[in-house]
């Protein structure tokens, strides 16, 4: 099976800052990887890279085997969706005009959506539960209401591969696991493929719990200090050299019998 997605030894850096250094990993359809590291490690960074929003100085990366360097933004927007942390409500675009958006990789410079598109978009919004609020102005909904629309604009943009800038960050629990729920029965009924950034440990674990293909990729000092299974690589030593704190994987045994895995910090390391 060729990887939908292949980052090979990508170095990025700022004037008189290394950021990232020969970052390597590769994802597969219907996969999802989670990127998990301290603040300023460098996970943004490396989504931009992979967007096509930043140029590393080294290494190469390549989308359904096409290099990105030699792919136009229209074409990488067939590829690649992208869902942010948050997103500015400035304009009280209806739901079903911002999930819309997602169509405009298909239009030419002046070509208005078509009935297919809306017909998409509309498809896509109702993929992610959110249908029932497709006349309401985006500015009127909740952070989670929110964050599922821009799940579906992603989902209209019919790109195999989502990436996700810590999509949960500003949510509540409930919020929160609605938005995991959703993304795992994507993943399921869709084969959609996954690159998450998240500052949780748990949502691997959620994952690898809901039986997702999944891996975890851990980054620190600039590069991917382990990468595999959640249960493989989410050890406390693990987590204690990643975060600096001292913490407990613990087996959490449900009501149906099934027993699953969760991180729980105890505190920091001095």
């Amino acid at each position: 099976m060729q990887p939908l997605l292949e980052v090979r030894n990508i170095s990025f850096k700022y004037p008189g800052a290394l950021i990232l250094d020969k970052v390597s990993f590769d994802l597969n359809p219907g996969e999802i990887l989670c990127l998990l590291g301290p603040n300023g490690c460098g996970k943004t960074t490396l989504l931009d890279c992979i967007l096509g929003w930043l140029k590393p100085f080294a290494g190469q990366i390549f989308v359904n085997g096409q290099e990105l360097t030699n792919m136009p933004a229209r074409e990488i927007a067939r590829h690649l969706a992208y869902v942010p942390q948050s997103h500015e409500k400035t304009f009280p675009y209806l739901v079903s005009d911002i999930v819309l958006m997602g169509r405009a990789s298909y239009l030419g410079l002046f070509e208005r959506p078509g009935d297919e598109d809306r017909e998409i978009a509309e498809r896509s919004l109702e993929m992610v539960g959110m249908a029932h609020l497709k006349n309401r102005p985006y500015t009127q909904l909740s952070g989670g209401e929110g964050q599922l629309v821009m799940v579906a604009r992603a989902l209209a943009q019919n790109s195999p591969l989502v990436v996700m800038d810590e999509p949960t960050a500003h949510l509540d629990c409930k919020n929160e696991m609605i938005v995991l729920e959703t993304i795992a029965e994507l993943i399921k009924k869709t084969d959609l493929s996954v690159l998450m950034a998240t500052h949780i440990p748990n949502h691997c674990y959620y994952f690898e719990n809901k039986g997702i293909p999944i891996r975890a990729a851990l980054i620190k000092n600039r590069s991917i200090m382990a990468a595999g299974q959640p249960s493989e690589v989410l050890t406390e030593e693990n987590l204690g050299q990643l975060y600096n704190i001292h913490a407990r994987i613990i087996d959490c045994r449900m009501e149906n019998g099934v027993t699953i895995k969760q991180v729980v910090p105890i505190a920091t390391l001095h």
